[in-house]
């Protein structure tokens, strides 16, 4: 019987126009999509149905993630591969959306700082001033021992 009564309220919210995300219905200021489950209504309809879609799609991001951690040390995109599998997460799972909105929303602030003038600004005088440091030790190693690789210096 609840089951049908919870239907019954998918369907009513569904005629009034809201979206049905199983209840959850968190829209933000910036335009963002509601929270919750992004799986087909047909899915959602069937417990079970739904219950083994959220199974797969955490298996899958699961594998996504663990080949992205796995990537972390060795090259190739690490990150971006996490990413991809907490964007997977998010279709199904509410903590993954929020996690995805919280890191989008750090990433924004970043970029935001990066393009400040004093922060450029900053940035070039540590990179010029980092350069002129570095240089300085190489031209202090050749002076001492030439053109030689330090693996074959006998002193």
């Amino acid at each position: 019987m609840s089951a049908e009564s919870d239907e019954r309220g998918r369907a009513a919210q569904s005629a009034a126009g809201a979206p049905a995300t199983g209840g959850v219905t968190h829209q933000t200021d910036h335009g963002e999509r509601p929270l919750g489950s992004r799986a087909p209504d047909f899915v959602k309809a069937r417990r079970t149905l739904h219950l083994s879609w959220q199974v797969g799609v955490f298996l899958i991001g699961l594998a996504v993630v663990v080949v992205g951690v796995i990537m972390l040390p060795l090259p190739g995109p690490g990150w971006f591969v996490i990413f991809a599998g907490m964007a997977i997460w998010a279709t199904e799972f509410v903590w993954a959306q929020l996690v995805l909105r919280w890191t989008k929303r750090k990433v924004t602030e970043a970029a935001q700082r990066a393009l400040d003038p004093r922060v450029r600004r900053r940035n070039m005088i540590l990179t010029a001033t980092g350069l002129v440091i570095a240089g300085a030790l190489a031209a202090v190693y050749v002076w001492k021992f030439g053109f030689v690789m330090p693996w074959k210096i006998t002193q």
